[in-house]
């Protein structure tokens, strides 16, 4: 079974480029086309979150044209630069979107796995909140799910990566430790995946994984001086793969959304290591 993960996607309206540079619409249509040639091809693909740039009905009209082509099931969540009702206006055919009430958190089944979708979203701010109601629902969704494998996915990381700017408006820090709290009961909890940070992130997290992804476009400067200025890099945008059997659990990988040249052989016909 193989789960895709992108996030961060920054859709602007027609014409309109992020930050005055980049064209976040036309690195998602390669993104998408990428996913639609992978082989094997995923099973579906999960967005964590800032699909939109300002959250306007505009741009998620732009999201679902763009996201359309898409051979397989996507699955979207809330990141801070997003809007509940506009999405949900938009995207009326994905029923899950409404599933959870005041918020987007919904669980599915994408064959063997659970995905549990959890809303950290704070209108108009950047960092991340999981209040009394959300980390309920959360805990519920996970005794259900009765030991089957679990990814839990979220916007804002719910650990520090030492990127200042963006420790700053993570998930705060209570709200991570609650959430710690309920993980460490779920030993099914295979990985927890997260987006806003725009760059691939490992660390353990509650007795298991937490993995951020980074972006199909721009990518946060990897800039780890204390006090480093907010800034972003047109480095390859890339998508990460979470590839699940029951003998291995959860393997993920991180794959780039323009091919490199290749592939070539490491060794001759006859079997010899090339020289």
């Amino acid at each position: 079974m193989l789960l895709a993960q992108i996030s961060d996607l920054h859709i602007k309206r027609p014409g309109a480029l992020a930050y005055r540079r980049v064209d976040t619409a036309a690195y998602l249509e390669r993104c998408v086309a990428r996913l639609n040639a992978l082989e094997p091809r995923p099973d579906a693909v999960v967005v964590t979150g800032d699909l939109a740039d300002l959250g306007s009905l505009v741009e998620y009209e732009t999201l679902k044209r763009l996201l359309a082509p898409l051979a397989m099931p996507v699955y979207l969540l809330v990141g801070n630069h997003d809007d509940r009702a506009a999405l949900r206006e938009v995207f009326d055919d994905h029923a899950y979107l409404r599933t959870g009430g005041e918020f987007v958190h919904y669980a599915v089944d994408i064959g063997p796995l659970r995905l549990v979708a959890l809303d950290s979203l704070m209108p108009r701010q950047s960092g991340g909140h999981l209040c009394e109601a959300r980390l309920a629902w959360l805990d519920a969704q996970l005794a259900l799910a009765h030991g089957k494998p679990i990814v839990l996915a979220l916007h804002h990381p719910p650990f520090v990566s030492g990127i200042g700017h963006m420790d700053r408006q993570r998930l705060d820090p209570e709200s991570a430790e609650r959430l710690a709290t309920i993980v460490r009961r779920y030993p099914n909890v295979e990985r927890v995946i997260c987006g806003h940070v725009h760059r691939p992130i490992y660390t353990r997290f509650a007795g298991t994984i937490a993995a951020a992804v980074p972006a199909p476009a721009h990518q946060v400067a990897l800039d780890l001086r204390e006090g480093a200025p907010s800034a972003f890099r047109l480095e390859p945008p890339a998508f990460a793969l979470h590839r699940y059997t029951p003998e291995t659990g959860v393997v993920t990988h991180h794959a780039y959304v323009d091919e490199g040249e290749g592939p070539y052989p490491f060794y001759e016909t006859d079997g010899t290591l090339i020289d």
